[in-house]
Parts: C-alpha cells; sequence; structure tokens
C-alpha cells in the first residue's frame, strides 16, 4: 500500500476531492493531511473522513529534524499538494525527489512562480488577454513552479469569462484530472 499525505493550506476542496478518489483503493491511500493555518477548513474536511491532521509553523517545515521525520516514521511514500503555499525546503525535495505532486491553476511556465497562486493567476492571466488557461500537474523541487511537468489540461477563455468564472472551469479541470493524474503517478513506481 503506498501512503500519500497531502500538504495543504486553506479550504481543501481539492484534498477532500483526492481523499474521496482513493477511498476504497486498496493499493494507494490517504494516510495524512499536513496543514499551516491552524483554522483552515481543510482540517475540517480531513476529519469528516477520518484522515489524521497535522498543524505545523514554518520553524518546524525546515526544521530536518520535525516534519520530514514524522513524514519517514508515517511511512509516507508521495507527498501531494493540493493548494499549499510555502515552498518545500531542500532537505524534503531531496528526499521526495519525484515524489512530491502539485497542481497550479493555469498554464506552466506561464503565470507560475512566487505569489502566483489562486485568483491572482486567474486575475493576471484575463488581463494578459489570454485566450485558453488550464492546469499544471508537476513534480516539485526547490524552486516554485519550475519541477517537472506531468500533466496539463486546457481550457478555452472566451471573451465573457472574467477572473471568477475562469477560476471555475479551472476547478472543474482540478476535480476531474488531479486525482486520475496522482493515481497514474504513483502506479509507475
Amino acid at each position: 500500500m503506498k501512503k500519500i499525505a497531502i500538504f495543504a493550506s486553506g479550504s481543501g476542496s481539492n484534498a477532500e476531492n483526492i481523499i474521496r478518489h482513493f477511498a476504497f483503493n486498496n493499493q494507494i491511500s490517504v494516510d495524512s493531511v499536513f496543514c499551516n493555518v491552524a483554522d483552515a477548513y481543510v482540517l475540517t474536511r480531513a476529519q469528516k473522513y477520518h484522515i489524521p491532521t497535522f498543524v505545523f509553523d514554518k520553524k518546524e517545515l525546515v526544521d530536518p529534524d520535525r516534519l520530514l521525520k514524522q513524514l519517514q516514521e508515517r511511512q509516507i511514500d508521495f507527498i501531494v499538494l493540493a493548494g499549499f503555499l510555502w515552498l518545500m525546503p531542500p532537505h524534503i525535495t531531496n528526499a521526495y525527489t519525484r515524489h512530491i505532486i502539485n497542481i497550479h491553476p493555469a498554464l506552466l511556465p506561464n503565470y507560475g512562480g512566487k505569489g502566483m497562486y489562486g485568483m491572482k493567476v486567474h486575475e493576471a492571466v484575463i488581463a494578459a488577454g489570454e485566450k485558453e488557461s488550464g492546469i499544471t500537474i508537476h513534480y516539485i523541487d526547490e524552486h516554485y513552479d519550475k519541477g517537472t511537468v506531468i500533466f496539463q489540461a486546457r481550457c478555452d477563455i472566451s471573451q465573457a469569462d472574467d477572473p471568477e468564472s475562469l477560476a471555475q472551469k479551472i476547478h472543474a479541470l482540478e476535480y476531474e484530472y488531479f486525482p486520475k493524474v496522482i493515481e497514474e503517478t504513483i502506479n509507475k513506481f
């Protein structure tokens, strides 16, 4: 059984979608949810499914004897970032090379990097007059949104679209593809 730890910072709708996807999978399971925001709704979502949750701060993230050790003790095989906004430190990216999967709400390499998350991405895409956007699922490394791309899905942007309507299209792509791509990626190992 391969074990996933989900890292999230916010509401957790993608995390919940992933938890539901793997609920009855006998080869891959969501072991835990790690969160850097003590009152994030993702914690409530995880607890609803009886998934253990852990809250940590920046000091614990960068301390090689804390979070990494906890992941290893829980025998975590893969880390999935589902709306996690902090950069992973090198001791974690090195320990989990090609075993940390992230989703970004745009077609990387465009509209990525530090500070480009959530509605900020959709606002930038609309402001630039793009005709399409999408999602990028990728491995992470020590830089924001620079890891090897695993999968991209696209959607058209109409003249009537605004950041909110684009966000809805992107969420639909995330919900459809993220759990499937995670499963396919893990099954390759």
